[in-house]
């Protein structure tokens, strides 16, 4: 098995606009709601395997909270034959313009 493919948070805006990536938060949807990364998809990890062919041909960049679940899901996305990387640290280490937060 080779190595996950891994980006740091401060990367993630250099792929935001680029339609061949799409960012996917791997936490619950709560969590979701209460703040993440602009033009991210909410797919919880338990789902994602099965959603993933639904992502057409992009390439899934996962973020977490700090980095151990979306390596987690990257990992056995590779191993079913699917392209994806993770992001270093998670939303906690993310410091960019498109971070969106819900106080309600």
């Amino acid at each position: 098995m080779s190595d996950i493919e891994t980006i740091s948070a401060k990367e993630i805006d250099r792929y935001l606009l680029d339609k061949s990536y799409l960012l996917v938060d791997v936490r619950n949807p709560s969590e979701y709601r209460k703040m993440h990364i602009r033009g991210a998809v909410c797919i919880p990890y338990e789902y994602l395997l099965q959603r993933i062919q639904g992502l057409g041909g992009a390439v899934p960049i996962l973020y977490c909270d700090r980095g151990g679940l979306s390596m987690q899901a990257a990992r056995e996305l590779q191993e079913h034959g699917h392209r994806a990387i993770s992001v270093v640290g998670g939303i906690q280490a993310y410091r960019g313009r498109y971070l969106e937060r819900n106080f309600r």
